[in-house]
């Protein structure tokens, strides 16, 4: 079963360039276009609204993406 997380969780998530490091913005239930890209998500397969620490940037991703940093 998959890690649910809240607003504000730092967690981690791999990238073609390594690992890193963000915040949870927001559980994503329904489907959104996040930096021009289309995601389908839904209350039984949500996705999570991330923010890079390094770059600011926003990505959604699966639960089983993300691992919680301490």
């Amino acid at each position: 079963m998959s890690a649910a997380f809240k607003r504000g969780d730092r967690v981690s998530w791999n990238t073609p360039q390594g690992p890193t490091c963000g915040k949870v913005e927001r559980k994503l239930t329904s489907d959104i276009t996040v930096g021009g890209q289309k995601i389908t998500a839904s209350k039984d397969e949500p996705r999570y609204l991330v923010v890079s620490d390094k770059t600011g940037a926003q990505a959604a991703h699966r639960p089983e993406a993300l691992e919680r940093v301490r």
